[in-house]
């Protein structure tokens, strides 16, 4: 999927929840900016899909995912906004189906070794692992990870500047999703310039431990 391969080249995918959607415009700049031109815009709020239609709009070269979807209706809402990819913080096979069939490229979120198996069963090997820290971290994802090769992990949760190169480290793991450079007091406040500065540091953090330019 030529998203999942974007994705790899970035190494980090802002995760944000943004509550006003014209916050996306300036956001989306700091971003770009920054060195990512790709965020995944959560439906964890209610100006996820108005953000997504204005970021996918105005910002053609930045690649626009919907996360936290939880229904067919979401995915559908997402799609038609300009997402480019699903993403969920569970593998609910209703949502899973209905992607597949819509042909939506789709992530969803898996914590266990049975759900890696369900998730290969759709013919799914790009997978998020959330909530990454409190489910074991890194060590987790290597240990469970050995019996399935070809499976690549996105984890997602409790990373930060502190883990997001030893999880980079490891060569199943294809990005890391992050909310820590766009947080939503950064947002609010208008801190466009820390987010600005933030991205830019994980930017460099992904070309110390893979040495590729983002």
């Amino acid at each position: 999927m030529k998203v999942i391969e974007e994705l790899k080249a970035f190494g980090v995918v802002p995760v944000v929840a943004i509550k006003n959607a014209q916050d996306s415009i300036p956001l989306a700049e700091s971003l770009i900016e920054g060195g990512l031109s790709c965020a995944e815009i959560t439906f964890r709020t209610d100006a996820a899909e108005e953000a997504i239609r204005i970021i996918a709009g105005r910002f053609p070269e930045m690649t626009v995912a919907a996360g936290t979807v939880l229904s067919a209706d979401q995915a559908d809402r997402a799609v038609s906004a300009g997402a480019t990819l699903i993403v969920s913080p569970g593998l609910n096979p209703s949502v899973v189906e209905h992607c597949l069939k819509q042909g939506y490229p789709i992530v969803p979120g898996i914590v266990t070794p049975s759900e890696i198996e369900l998730a290969l069963s759709y013919g799914l090997k790009y997978l998020k692992f959330f909530p990454a820290e409190a489910a074991g971290g890194i060590k987790m994802i290597k240990a469970m990870s050995a019996p399935y090769s070809d499976v690549r992990f996105m984890p997602t949760g409790g990373i930060s500047p502190d883990n997001l190169e030893n999880y980079l480290s490891f060569e199943k793991v294809f990005a890391c999703g992050g909310s820590w450079m766009v947080k939503g007091s950064l947002i609010s406040e208008g801190r466009f310039d820390v987010i600005k500065n933030l991205t830019r540091d994980a930017v460099n953090a992904v070309k110390r431990v893979r040495g590729s330019e983002v």
